[in-house]
């Protein structure tokens, strides 16, 4: 059974709880690395001048305490943009989303989930105008 590192433990456990709840259970079937949590304001600053977001600090929900998004990526982690690569990481995010939806029927989280390769959530992929496939957050 798959289980997170030490790294990836620390940067989750910055994160609200529901996040946490959902991500040690998807953990348990899907290998997978936390990648960020919570960010700081210098931290925040960086990503959004490399374009890996859109929004700048305090406005993104990683600068929340605790943070109410998290970015985890499927193992192996290869963010070549090349077509399998990517399917790989909507495989993962469709994994992701049916836990939390499962989770908030059980009543073991009290958050919808949203990813960051359907930011309205309509289902349809191919209208978003920016990607971020290892972002999921809290609504």
């Amino acid at each position: 059974m798959p289980m997170f590192s030490q790294e990836s433990f620390s940067k989750l456990s910055t994160c609200h709880i529901d996040l946490q709840t959902l991500f040690f259970e998807v953990v348990r079937y899907y290998d997978c690395k936390v990648i960020e949590g919570f960010r700081n304001e210098m931290e925040q600053q960086i990503d959004f001048d490399i374009g890996a977001t859109k929004l700048q600090w305090p406005n993104g929900k990683h600068n929340a305490q605790p943070s109410l998004a998290v970015d985890v990526a499927p193992f192996p982690i290869n963010f070549s943009p090349n077509h399998t690569n990517m399917a790989r990481f909507y495989l993962f995010a469709g994994y992701v989303m049916g836990i939390a939806e499962q989770l908030k029927v059980q009543g073991k989280m009290t958050h919808s989930i949203r990813w960051g390769g359907d930011w309205d959530s309509d289902k349809d992929l191919s209208d978003q105008k920016f990607n971020d496939l290892v972002h999921f957050e809290l609504l």
